[in-house]
């Protein structure tokens, strides 16, 4: 029985309702399929990178290269990390920076939620300001973070927060 639907879609199309069963996972799925290949790409590529400069050193050696020229021009070996070491107090305020961008911009959400909900009278419109409570709360886990690390480098002998030195302009 062709029907005005069947006509329209041709013979193999999707029942409307197999679409509004799959319909509310089809993002999430999608969301996760992407993030997983980004992860297996990336991993990927690591591993092909790590076995070209492995076989550009090998091609080298068989060539008769001497191994200070071949690091010299390949670089640095493959287990060695090539970035300086990190400053405590640098990572000390980049998330005493980062808790107040996101304690920030949480109340800003739930003040917005709130507001919103006052302004339309539509008590569904809360959502909004439970939204705000994720970076709101991630914020109070970086004010956290901080506080821990000030406690671990004061046991180093490492005084943060203390008053900076005053230059005296008398002389």
């Amino acid at each position: 029985m062709r029907t005005e639907r069947t006509y329209l879609m041709g013979e193999n199309y999707m029942d409307y309702r197999t679409i509004a069963v799959l319909g509310p996972f089809l993002v999430p799925l999608g969301a996760f399929a992407v993030a997983i290949a980004a992860i297996v790409s990336g991993a990927w590529s690591k591993a092909q990178t790590q076995r070209i400069r492995a076989e550009q050193r090998m091609t080298m050696l068989g060539r008769g290269v001497p191994l200070a020229e071949i690091e010299q021009l390949l670089g640095a070996k493959q287990g060695e990390d090539l970035r300086p070491p990190k400053d405590p107090l640098r990572s000390l305020g980049n998330a005493r920076r980062t808790g107040i961008v996101l304690v920030s911009s949480g109340l800003g959400v739930i003040t917005f939620g709130v507001l919103l909900t006052l302004i339309l009278r539509e008590r569904d419109v809360l959502v909004v300001a439970a939204a705000g409570l994720i970076p709101f709360a991630i914020g109070i886990g970086f004010f956290i973070d901080y506080n821990l690390q000030k406690r671990e480098m004061s046991r180093f002998g490492l005084e943060v927060g203390a008053e900076l030195p005053t230059i005296d302009h008398t002389r």
